[in-house]
């Protein structure tokens, strides 16, 4: 039952436990105690609300940011990733395998802002080696979700 609760309420957070019971063809409060555990045990970490910031009056700028970093002896990546997530800008931190080691991803008011924690705070760690910041320009879709629909001409076809 785990699994199928995951499935679902990946895609849809806000879902109603009481509808959660039926698609599964559980029991209300077999289903809530299951989700109450899974919250408590840390399999389920949070809930989040998917935005197109695009459509409201907030000025945001978002950005990738590969990171090449030194890794400590008896540590690896956890040190500076947790120094870099620790960060109140920061939204995510990835370790990667390929060219790069962490992906960071980022929000700002503006490209300015970003750029200045990237060289300011990011790049003067000590154990950073290189960054590169590839700025979020449209989200096409996101997290399954997709965000730019493309526009359908309702209009009717006239014929002469």
């Amino acid at each position: 039952m785990r699994e199928k609760i995951l499935t679902i309420i990946e895609k849809n957070s806000k879902i109603d436990l009481k509808e959660l019971a039926i698609i599964l063809g559980e029991e209300e409060i077999d289903v809530a105690n299951e989700v109450k555990a899974m919250e408590e045990d840390g399999t389920i970490c949070g809930y989040h609300t998917l935005i197109d910031w695009d459509k409201t009056s907030i000025e945001k700028v978002s950005a990738l940011i590969e990171v090449r970093v030194t890794p400590q002896r008896g540590q690896g990546f956890d040190n500076i990733a947790e120094r870099i997530y620790k960060y109140p800008e920061v939204n995510s931190v990835y370790l990667m395998s390929g060219g790069y080691d962490l992906l960071v991803t980022l929000e700002g008011k503006s490209l300015k802002e970003v750029s200045s924690f990237v060289s300011d705070k990011l790049s003067t760690l000590d154990t950073v080696l290189s960054t590169t910041t590839h700025f979020i320009l449209k989200k096409y879709k996101d997290h399954g979700t997709i965000m730019a629909k493309k526009f359908e001409d309702t209009r009717l076809l006239m014929t002469p």
